[in-house]
């Protein structure tokens, strides 16, 4: 069982912005192909990192209004929020460990 939680445009102020841990957020949408290739690695990361980082998911087509705010323009985008900031930003399926150092700089 993934621990991945879902966010939602009304969740995500309380979910990522205000997270005392750094969070992933991996914006996605179900007909994405790269989505559908980064999601299995990014539920490896969520438990390969609990209770140092929070992972989540954010359906860009239900949830807009979070997705133009951060600039998604291409799926998948994985965002590292840190203190309420976004720090850092992957863009597509990328390999495992691109994603692995990309959040070991923010631990």
């Amino acid at each position: 069982m993934s621990s991945v939680a879902s966010v939602t445009d009304s969740s995500f102020q309380q979910q990522v912005l205000d997270s005392d841990l750094p969070v992933l957020v991996d914006f996605w949408a179900p007909w994405c192909g790269p989505c559908r290739m980064v999601g299995p690695v990014v539920d490896e990361l969520a438990d390969q990192y609990a209770g140092q980082v929070k992972v989540v998911k954010l359906n860009t087509d239900d949830n807009p209004d979070v997705a133009s705010q951060y600039g998604i323009r291409s799926i998948p985008t994985l965002i590292v929020f840190k203190a309420g900031e976004a720090v850092d930003r992957v863009i597509g399926a990328v390999p495992k460990t691109t994603l692995t150092t990309t959040l070991e700089k923010y631990l």
